[in-house]
This record gives C-alpha cells, structure tokens and sequence, in this order.
C-alpha cells in the first residue's frame, strides 16, 4: 500500500491571474522549473475550499480518475510588493505562507458537452465522485474538466464538502443524499453507475480516507471561527466519507434516477 507523498514546492514568479475561476487563482513558476495553477488560501473560501481540492483530487485519483499533481506551495510576502493590481495585491498579502497548486496541463482544452466524447465508465466514476464528496460545482456552465493528451482530467474540488463551513450541524449531512446530481454535466454519459459503484469500493482500501486526510497540512485545519479541534475536523472528515461510501447504492439510485 502506497503512503500519499505531495511535494512541497515554493513560488518564484507569479505570471498571471485566470480571470475565469471566482477565486482568482493564478499561473505561477515553482522552484522546481515548473508551471502550476496556484489555488490561495486567501481566496474567498480560504483554506476550506484547499482543503476541499486536496481531498476531492486524491479521491479522484484513488479512483482510477485522472487529476493533475497536486503540490504544497510556499508563498513569501515578497510577490505583494511588486504587484500593482490591489485586489491581486491584497489576495497575495492574505496568502502568505502554505498553498495548493495544481500542475498546469499546457494547452488543455475544457470539456464542452455538445463536443466532446468521453466514455460511459469514466462518466459514471466522475458522477459518483461528485455525489460522494458533494460537489455542486460540475455543471454544463461550469464543467471543471479538461481534455489533456486525449484524455480527460477532472479539476477544482474547492466547492466540495460544504457542510464544513458550518462545523455545528455536520453531522446532519452524514445520511443525506445529493439532489444536485440532477445538474451534473455528466448524467447523462454516466450509464454504467452500478459497474462504477463497484470499481470504486474495489479500489478504496480500508485506510485510504483517513491516509487521505492525513495529507491535510495543520495549519488549514485552525482558524477562530471553528466549533473543532483539527484532530476533531480530521475525524469528522473520515466518518463523512466512510459515511457516504456505504450509501453508494443509494446514490446510484438517486443519479440513475435523475438521469
């Protein structure tokens, strides 16, 4: 069984914004020659919506999914002083310090539903995952999926797991469904729900999540307005997704449902 190791690199040049995600991530130069998206912690859903992208993009890639590395990014207060766009100005001074980056997939292409093909498998897989980890944000308007190398990639968890903005009534979410999956790009390719409800429980082993968590750095998991301990969040991490994987059936049924 392979230990989940994510590189810490750190930030050397900050080359440009992407308008297009509300956030406003950004292309960034690592020390190690490398492109990558930089996701902030300063960003409107702070360190959550990392968190959030850090545990969707593993999941995804336990599940055979293919998702761009993800590293740890250390951002120096040095890159505020020179930028002269104040919003990019204040969101760099709030980001000081651990980030997420995402390898950049140099001239992928966004997956468009009216042109693009994708296959019946992977479909299912990537609607499941979304009704496992809760992720509203896969929709026509807003697919967050790339074709790279023929293949497709899924990208941007950040809007996952929101019962986590409200740490007092988590445990509400446990046995909840996902209605939103009716708004799911992918619905109606994803016919093959039972076959991928099966692949994935084969292919996450019994410690898998909480390796998952593990990977999560410290300091996103303390901020004052938190009800939990991070040891807390980290559990509560752990028995959601333990949660929701033993109600995959149910969320085949809802998916097939709505399809």
């Amino acid at each position: 069984m392979s230990k989940i190791e994510i590189r810490t690199v750190d930030v050397v040049q900050y080359i440009k914004p992407l308008r297009e995600g509300g956030s406003l991530p950004a292309i960034v130069k690592a020390d190690d020659g490398f492109l990558y998206v930089l996701k902030f912690r300063g960003a409107g859903q702070g360190k959550k919506a990392l968190i959030a992208e850090l545990i969707g993009g593993e999941l995804a890639r336990a599940i055979g999914l293919k998702v761009p590395e993800m590293v740890f990014m250390n951002l120096d207060d040095s890159f505020s002083k020179t930028e002269p766009d104040e919003e990019i100005q204040d969101l760099l001074k709030f980001s000081v310090g651990l980030n997420l980056g995402l390898h950049f997939l140099s001239s992928a292409i966004t997956y468009d539903p009216l042109v693009s093909r994708i296959d019946e498998m992977t479909a299912s897989k990537v609607v499941l995952l979304d009704s496992l980890i809760s992720n509203i944000d896969r929709t026509a308007k807003n697919t967050n999926l790339l074709h790279w190398n023929k293949e497709l990639w899924v990208i941007d968890h950040g809007a996952s797991f929101y019962f986590h903005h409200n740490w007092d009534t988590w445990k509400n979410h446990l046995s909840r469904t996902f209605p939103l999956i009716k708004d799911h790009v992918l619905l109606s390719r994803a016919t093959r729900l039972a076959e991928a409800a099966h692949e994935i429980k084969q292919s996450i082993e019994s410690n898998k999540f909480e390796e998952i968590i593990a990977t999560i750095p410290d300091d996103w998991l303390q901020s004052e307005s938190d009800t939990l301990t991070p040891e807390e969040m980290r559990s509560a991490y752990i028995e959601y997704l333990n949660a929701k994987l033993s109600m995959i059936q149910l969320l085949v049924k809802e998916s097939e449902d709505a399809r």
